[in-house]
Order: C-alpha cells, then sequence, then structure tokens
C-alpha cells in the first residue's frame, strides 16, 4: 500500500519519534558505527603541536629554521593528526520524501540514517550542520557539537514542510561550496531523482566543485515501486512533486520494459558521475536494513 502524508505530526507524537530515533540510532552508533566512522574520515590533515630539539632519524623537511638559527642548535616541529571535522548533512526535504511502499516513509529511513551519522560524529568530537533543500535551499543549520543540537536536526528531518516543491540538488551543493569554506565532510542525503529527460544527472557541473572542495559521499534512499512498475492495471498516477496526474496501463509489458530501462540508465549514468569526481555513493532501500548499507558505504573508503 502507498503512504504519503501531508498532516503535521503532534507535537507529542514528535518527541516520541525523535526519543525512539535517538535510543536506536545513538545504540547503532555506539555499537558498531564508531570505529568504522573513526576509519573512514580522516581529519583535515596535521596540525601543528610544538617545537623540540633534533633528534636522529626526524625529517629534515619539519625543521624550524629561525628558532635554529635563534638558539645556535637545530629545532623540529611536530605536527599531529588534526582529528576533529566538520560534517554536514543535505537532506532532501522534497515532497518526494513523504512517499512509501513497503510500511515506512522515506523520511523516517533518511532521519535515522542522519542520527546515526550524527551520532557517530559526536563521538568523534565533531561538529554537524544541517541543510535542507527541495527545489532550493530551504533551510541551514550551522555546524555545532551537543545532544540537543542533535536532536534538533533529527525534529527537523521529520516535521519540516518546504516551502516549495520539486528538487534541484545543484542548489544544495553550491550552497554548501559558498558556505562552509573549510574543507568538510559531507552526506547527500536523498532518493536523487533530480534528472533530464534521458537520465541524465542535471546536478554535473555542482557537484564537481562541491566535490572537488569537500569530502563528499552520497546515500540515496529509493523505494522498489520507483525502480520497476507491478502489473496492477490501469491506475491513476501522481507526482508528489509537481502534483500533475496520468493514467497510466502497468499491464502493458512494453510500457513497464520502457521504464524500467530509463530507471537502470538513469541508474548507470549516475554512477559513472560519482565515479568521475571520486564520489562515494550506496543505495538503500525504504525496505532495507541501512546498517548494512552505511557499513559498506565506510569500508568501501
Amino acid at each position: 500500500m502507498v503512504r504519503e502524508s501531508d498532516k503535521s505530526i503532534s507535537a507529542n507524537d514528535l518527541l516520541k519519534k525523535v526519543r525512539k530515533i535517538e535510543i536506536k540510532t545513538k545504540a547503532l552508533s555506539h555499537q558498531i558505527f564508531a570505529g568504522e566512522y573513526h576509519s573512514a574520515f580522516k581529519g583535515r590533515g596535521m596540525a601543528f603541536s610544538e617545537v623540540r630539539e633534533y633528534q636522529w632519524g626526524d625529517d629534515v623537511r619539519n625543521m624550524d629554521w629561525n628558532v635554529t638559527a635563534r638558539l645556535n642548535s637545530p629545532y623540529v616541529k611536530v605536527f599531529e593528526e588534526e582529528r576533529e571535522l566538520t560534517v554536514v548533512l543535505l537532506v532532501d526535504v522534497s515532497r518526494s520524501r513523504l512517499f512509501g511502499t513497503s510500511g515506512a516513509l522515506r523520511r523516517d529511513v533518511l532521519a535515522e540514517i542522519a542520527a546515526v551519522l550524527s551520532f557517530s560524529a559526536i563521538l568523534n568530537n565533531d561538529k554537524v550542520g544541517a541543510l535542507f533543500f527541495s527545489e532550493k535551499v530551504e533551510k541551514f543549520i550551522p555546524p555545532k557539537k551537543g545532544r540537543t543540537h542533535l536532536l534538533h536536526i533529527i525534529r527537523e528531518i521529520i516535521e519540516y514542510e518546504p516551502q516549495v516543491d520539486g528538487t534541484n540538488i545543484s542548489e544544495a551543493l553550491r550552497y554548501l561550496t559558498n558556505a562552509i569554506k573549510k574543507k568538510c565532510t559531507a552526506f547527500l542525503l536523498s532518493d536523487m531523482l533530480d534528472v533530464n529527460p534521458d537520465g541524465t544527472p542535471r546536478y554535473e557541473e555542482a557537484l564537481k566543485v562541491a566535490a572537488g572542495r569537500h569530502d563528499l559521499s552520497v546515500i540515496e534512499v529509493y523505494d522498489n515501486l520507483e525502480r520497476s512498475l507491478p502489473d496492477v492495471g490501469l491506475v491513476n498516477v501522481k507526482d508528489s512533486e509537481t502534483g500533475r496526474t496520468a493514467w497510466v496501463n502497468t499491464s502493458d509489458k512494453k510500457m513497464r520494459k520502457a521504464y524500467s530501462d530509463w530507471f537502470e540508465n538513469m541508474e548507470q549514468c549516475s554512477g559513472r558521475l560519482f565515479m568521475k569526481y571520486n564520489v562515494d555513493r550506496v543505495s538503500i532501500g525504504a525496505d532495507q536494513d541501512y546498517v548494512q548499507g552505511l557499513l559498506s558505504l565506510f569500508k568501501n573508503r
């Protein structure tokens, strides 16, 4: 059964939902993802720590010539890994997130995945921010630390109502590039259905720039009904973002094959694009266990 919800969640139900997500995802972050996240996402590099006297075997490229000249004795700079990251979640809040055929709305799956990433980041002492987008950038929550901040992000993902319909991934990526000047770790959470009629992605240029500046990963959350049409006869379908409706004869084998071929071509086009710009991507079904999907994303880096 297809579910599409436009009703706002009551305050009490929202708190219960956020608390349930917190309990589940916080445990996952502690038990499963903390080590994988730490290994997969490195800091910005090496940060200066101190100056000490030269010792046999030290790299001469780290010599501090000013201190050496002043003290008339060789000194070297000591560096340590700069672990703290800035993590930004780019969350698709367009109308299509309210779609679901397997008992789970895409919105709820996105919220849980965002929560797992956020709690994993907190365990690593990282800052977390969020950018909500539809056809435009709807809201930007600057990166901060702390449980209260993370719960605010999760609550917004669940209840946020977009001001406009449609999806424009380019707008989100451009905003990220302009808003975050230093390199950050960014996760794009979306169904990625922002393509031209021929199936090619509309966001290549923005992806190229964003991936060149930041450590970008794509987490695609899909519904099985979007990939292949079932044979259920003549049905009236509605685009949740444009509002357009049309009658479709799903019993027509040629029509079903044409749709499946188009979707497969779209997936191949986006896959080639991500490989071209070294963007990690994982596809997770709304009815699947996202734990394995996230683990594969971390381990394949």
